[in-house]
């Protein structure tokens, strides 16, 4: 606020002069500067603070203010703007501990994610070890393989087919299991489940190879046994392809339920308590605290992870479905990916130029998969006022 005063006798001015003081916030210093400094200084502080007014409503003019009373905090001109290049070296330099830090990810990551690109060349070349890179140019041949198979519906179907179970399955059991930990209240017994639940991560798919079998063999398996022992015929499971999509998910579900819950769980745990507090002085259940609370809360972590899933939803567990059915022909209609019949393709030919080019095919339909899904959910989500896109 600007006021009329007196002028500080300590300056001398001369008589019949006017003096305004230009009150500051309480607690900043201020200082008494004459008029005879010039006008320019008047400009700055107008540029800086706005113009200035008198207690009747008046704009003052320069010859009728001596002095003003300047606040010390005056904002930091702006100098001349950093190019992009300055800028971002100066960012490196204040981050620069973080980016020791994470060095060793990122090296390792740009030697098993980057550098392999080159190896695309492969995909239109008859690979010959000898020659290397320079082997002979063959275009898309190594494509016809698999465009031109015709079990190619069948692998595609059975790709996709099993990768919508497993994603749906591993959702909603991973949620689930996150929602039901986050509700003991017991820390010992919650972190002792979340640890056996975990194991199962651990182990080998040889191991749970060996596993299915002692449950599923026709002659020995536990299953058979016990529904001879109660009067049933036993079901030869290698030899029905029906099944075996519910073995799969089954099979996902015991052992990717642990670690899928673990994101879910530190979501859950940044959410403030009082949330949940005061949901349950106003008379909330704990399953509608979940419902109206938790829930909500995670739905842009399940999109994210749901998005980062379609993106290798043409590449099928290989690992699983290979040493679990092996080269059991009899269950292909169902379990036949395009991982296993490359691998059988390839056991009788020595170009490997062949799994490269399906690799590359793979991974194209995938980010086109995650480009249509990122567009659906950026306008589903523009329509609720939020959004939950990767990009």
């Amino acid at each position: 606020m600007a006021e009329e005063e007196p002028c500080d006798s300590n300056i001398e001015r001369p008589a019949g002069h006017r003096c305004v003081k230009y009150t500051s916030k309480p607690g900043q210093e201020s200082v008494d500067t004459s008029i005879a400094s010039g006008v320019h200084l008047l400009q700055k502080v107008r540029k800086l603070a706005g113009p200035l007014h008198l207690q009747n409503g008046e704009m003052m003019k320069a010859k009728e203010v001596h002095s003003l009373a300047i606040p010390l905090q005056i904002p930091r001109q702006v100098g001349r703007k950093r190019s992009a290049f300055a800028e971002g070296l100066r960012n490196i330099l204040d981050n620069r501990l973080v980016i020791i830090l994470a060095l060793p990810a990122i090296l390792l990551v740009f030697a098993l994610a980057y550098i392999p690109m080159f190896g695309i060349a492969v995909a239109f070349e008859d690979y010959k070890a000898a020659t290397g890179f320079l082997s002979q140019w063959v275009g898309l041949r190594n494509f016809e393989l698999l465009l031109t198979s015709p079990v190619l519906g069948r692998l595609v179907r059975n790709t996709i087919f099993l990768n919508t179970l497993f994603i749906t399955a591993g959702t909603v059991f991973g949620v689930g299991m996150a929602l039901l930990l986050n509700e003991i209240g017991n820390r010992i017994f919650r972190r002792v489940t979340q640890s056996i639940m975990f194991l199962p991560f651990f182990m080998s798919w040889a191991i749970v190879s060996l596993l299915v079998s002692a449950f599923l063999d026709y002659y020995s398996g536990v299953v058979s046994m016990a529904s001879r022992n109660l009067g049933f015929e036993p079901i030869s499971f290698y030899e029905e392809p029906a099944v075996w999509p519910f073995v799969f998910v089954i099979l996902r579900i015991w052992r990717d339920t642990g670690s899928g819950s673990i994101l879910y769980l530190a979501v859950l745990a940044s959410i403030d308590p009082q949330l949940y507090e005061a949901a349950a002085i106003d008379g909330a259940s704990r399953l509608q605290r979940m419902r109206l609370i938790s829930l909500p809360l995670l739905v842009p972590t399940i999109i994210l992870l749901t998005l980062l899933a379609i993106g290798r939803i043409f590449y099928g567990d290989f690992g699983m479905i290979y040493t679990v059915i092996s080269n059991n022909a009899a269950v292909y209609e169902t379990t036949d990916i395009i991982e296993t019949y490359i691998i059988r393709a390839i056991q009788s030919t020595t170009n490997f130029g062949i799994s490269i080019a399906v690799g590359l095919t793979q991974s194209v339909l995938g980010f086109i998969c995650v480009f249509g899904s990122n567009w659906i959910v950026k306008k589903w989500s523009q329509r609720r006022g939020e959004d939950y896109s990767l990009f």
